[in-house]
């Protein structure tokens, strides 16, 4: 079976890859050419574009690049007609995938959608499309099922690959002692894995460094963006930067900051207390404003349908604020437990290869 997948993000090759290995081990003969990263390049097949190439936030930071974008997608359709998949793997990256979607549709070539956009957080009449488009939608947060009932599109829970992936990982246990933090407990940093994220929320925290002098920091950062820009905070005495260690940073870490993605789940899931933090270009803000139909921002909130965490978005996101709310949340007891019970325990990499395979 030849499948073609397209992840946009860090997040979505992690768990592209996991798929990926989940459908060699039904079918070893498992053939596969994507859009994605270093994950996926590391099971195998032939990466066409690298998914930093595409990673562009917020919409003024798409706006500016349609024409950039519009070239990829181009060269995506091209790519897929010349190899002649069996079926499309989506996963996740809203924008560029869905237009994938519609186009596959009209040439025949089966649809799969593995972790649903987050429609439901604006443009809900989004699932219609989605619905005419996508074969089989498999989706990741429990309370999705639900949200696709009212337009008549049955998807399946297949459970969160976080949750397999944390499961997985074997943790380090020298972690503290290889990078001389044995002395002090650690915050974390998860300051994002895309550039704009970055060079928004570092500037945020440093004020925040030597107001826990009893505590050491340790800034998770991406080994696939340019190591540049974590320069600002990377001479402070009580700062240590680890590049693509987020599960063994977390497993040792008293409390984080963490910028909202997928990283706000895991770190609930390693059941670490968090304050979540966001800024993007005041453009895009007011869109998203003006759009979003959900009360909160992180996956950790959406899921317990609740403020489990704190956020503190745009304005609220001052250095005085963020200083105060992960005070209140290490001293807080973490409540991480409502996450875990809804999310359950399945393999969610198996699940989705399983029932691809038998279609």
């Amino acid at each position: 079976m030849r499948y073609y997948l397209i992840a946009g993000e860090r997040s979505g090759d992690l768990h592209a890859s996991n798929l990926m290995k989940a459908l060699l081990k039904d079918d070893q003969n498992s053939e596969f050419r994507y859009f994605g990263g270093d994950y996926m390049k590391a099971v195998g097949g032939e990466l066409v574009v690298h998914y930093e190439q595409l990673a562009f936030m917020g919409f003024w930071e798409v706006l500016t690049n349609l024409r950039t974008i519009s070239g990829y997608l181009k060269k995506c359709k091209e790519d897929i007609l010349r190899w002649q998949p069996d079926k499309i793997i989506l996963i996740d990256y809203a924008g560029f995938n869905l237009r994938i979607a519609k186009w596959a549709k009209k040439q025949g070539i089966e649809v799969v959608y593995y972790i649903s956009p987050k429609i439901w957080a604006w443009n809900q009449s989004r699932a219609y499309k989605i619905k005419s488009t996508v074969d089989q939608m498999f989706v990741i947060l429990p309370f999705e099922v639900e949200f696709y009932k009212k337009f008549d599109f049955d998807v399946t829970y297949v459970g969160n690959p976080v949750i397999q992936a944390i499961n997985e990982h074997t943790v380090n246990e020298n972690f503290k002692k290889e990078h001389q933090l044995e002395d002090k407990e650690i915050i974390a940093i998860l300051p994002g894995s895309r550039k704009q994220e970055v060079k928004k929320v570092l500037p945020l925290v440093q004020e925040i460094f030597a107001k826990f002098p009893e505590y050491h920091f340790c800034l998770g950062a991406v080994g696939t963006l340019n190591s540049n820009l974590y320069d600002s905070v990377r001479e402070i005495s009580n700062v240590t930067i680890v590049v693509d260690e987020t599960y063994d940073l977390l497993a040792h870490s008293t409390g984080a900051i963490v910028c909202s993605g997928t990283a706000t789940l895991e770190t609930a899931i390693w059941k670490v207390p968090q304050v979540v933090v966001y800024k993007t270009s005041q453009l895009s803000y007011i869109i998203a404003k003006a759009l979003i139909k959900v009360d909160y921002i992180s996956l950790v909130n959406l899921i317990a349908g609740k403020e489990v965490v704190k956020e503190l978005i745009q304005r609220e996101a001052v250095p005085e604020k963020i200083s105060k709310e992960l005070e209140a949340a290490l001293n807080n007891q973490d409540q991480s437990q409502i996450i875990l019970d809804r999310l359950g325990n399945l393999n969610a990499s198996a699940e989705v290869a399983k029932r691809i395979s038998v279609n």
